[in-house]
């Protein structure tokens, strides 16, 4: 997917999303502003999206669990799911070492939610993937590593 036509999509879908939750109530126009972070998301490197998140000093913890599989035969939609047993975890953010764009996903959770998310993310070949959790202020990270047979992403 070229940068103009992913910069439309992020564009759009965003806006829908946060249109509805600030007219439904649930999310105030200022807090809608200022939730979306461009350096993270627009980082190209890895020690740039660290650098972004301020988890430059993230410390491994085996409390942070990566269902992955070992080998992904399409890249296009790769499983990905992430638990935290981390005590107060406040967000996950997935970061994929060979892709273009390094962020994948970034997920803001409240402390009633359980430290638990599933998606699909693109892989555009084999790489390591990066789980970093904020829990209680500090950054915590674990890594796995996926063999893909066919890329999913395109520079």
């Amino acid at each position: 997917m070229d940068r103009q036509r992913r910069n439309a999509l992020k564009a759009g879908g965003g806006i829908g999303l946060w249109a509805m939750l600030v007219a439904t109530g649930l999310v105030t126009p200022a807090a809608a502003r200022a939730a979306r972070d461009d350096a993270v998301f627009d980082a190209d490197s890895l020690d740039g999206a660290l650098r972004a998140l301020g988890a430059q000093a993230a410390r491994d913890s085996e409390e942070i669990r990566i269902v992955l599989p070992d080998v992904a035969e399409d890249g296009r939609a790769v499983p990905l799911g992430v638990s935290s047993r981390l005590p107060r975890t406040e967000q996950i953010v997935v970061v994929i070492e060979e892709n273009p764009y390094k962020v994948a996903a970034s997920f803001v959770l409240s402390a009633s939610m359980l430290p638990e998310v599933h998606t699909r993310v693109k892989m555009s070949r084999s790489t390591a993937v990066h789980v970093l959790v904020k829990a209680d202020g500090q950054f915590f990270v674990a890594r796995r590593d996926v063999k893909v047979t066919v890329g999913g992403c395109g520079v």
